[in-house]
């Protein structure tokens, strides 16, 4: 009798959508503190496209000798414990697989992660919607956590991409800690943003107290900070130069179950935008990378394995 095995996507040598490949894997227990989730749903990001082209390669965070995976965020169901885990089999939940240099990623059948890394999908979410959550929704959460509280007098923010999964919820998160939001997006996304509770421009003149960039316009973005302002990035290590006093960061995204779980419940609530372009099955992977590459999407590709 052969072992069981579940479905992947991978990259072996990385050369865009066309290196993306479907392969079988063992099946893995869950061992303490773990849990295996039957992924339901998993999100396409640009940080996928970045995997399959090689670039994170090229910098070193890819060095896996055989192949590596793709998807660092899922909804599912719980089918397996590890001892000392206090989810319930049946349990609906998202979460975020974090680093490059792994064997395989969310684009699968199933996965074995930490239970503290995963929070449970509120009964008015559907799977769908959650797993845009946990990459983008903490992304955001922490890139305002780096902004901190709007200082009195100097609360002008300006984000790049607003309409994006990432400048979304940023836009809205900023707000709540006094920020006073203009969202940079296309003439069609005006609407949205405004929806958003922010103000609105297709074009950004200078002089912002602080820029969050989820677009990365990285330089472009920098020269619109005034002196002594703020600029948030999204690529650690690839953000631009600091100058004219400006404080420079990026975030590193990081795992934080109640976190995660206080963004699924105000998605859940409408209070935060989750948006679901389409949906493919595992073989269309490929397809969802082109589509993305595109850009100008509303919503992300989500995986259906």
């Amino acid at each position: 009798m052969s072992a069981a095995t579940f479905r992947t996507a991978v990259v072996r040598v990385p050369n865009g959508p066309d290196s993306i490949e479907i392969i079988d894997v063992p099946v893995a227990e869950p061992g303490p503190g773990q849990i295996r989730v039957a992924i339901a749903a998993a999100t396409v990001n640009p940080t996928d496209l970045g995997v399959a082209a090689g670039f994170f390669h090229t910098i070193g965070l890819v060095q896996q000798p055989e192949h590596t995976g793709l998807g660092w965020e899922f909804a599912g169901v719980v089918d397996a414990a590890g001892p000392g885990v206090d989810l319930a089999l049946g349990t609906r939940v998202a979460g975020l697989v974090t680093g490059f240099d792994r064997d395989y990623g969310t684009y699968a059948e199933q996965i074995v992660v930490a239970a503290a890394d995963v929070a449970p999908v509120p009964d008015g979410l559907d799977l769908l919607a959650a797993t845009t959550v946990p990459l983008n929704g903490l992304a955001a959460a922490q890139i305002v956590d780096l902004l901190g509280d709007a200082p009195a007098g100097a609360a002008r923010l300006l984000v790049t991409g607003a309409a994006g999964a990432v400048g979304a919820n940023v836009t809205v998160l900023a707000r709540e800690r006094g920020w006073q939001v203009t969202g940079l997006a296309r003439t069609g996304d005006e609407e949205f943003v405004h929806g958003l509770g922010a103000d609105f421009t297709t074009h950004a003149e200078p002089e912002w107290d602080a820029v969050v960039d989820p677009a990365q316009l990285n330089d472009q973005a920098l020269k619109l900070v005034r002196d002594g302002g703020a600029y948030v990035g999204l690529r650690p290590g690839l953000e631009p130069p600091t100058e004219r006093g400006i404080s420079v960061t990026s975030v590193v995204t990081a795992s934080d179950r109640g976190r995660l779980a206080d963004l699924l419940t105000r998605t859940a609530a409408r209070e935060l935008p989750a948006r679901v372009y389409a949906v493919v099955s595992l073989d269309q992977a490929a397809d969802a990378h082109r589509a993305t590459a595109k850009g100008g999407l509303r919503g992300r590709y989500i995986i259906c394995p």
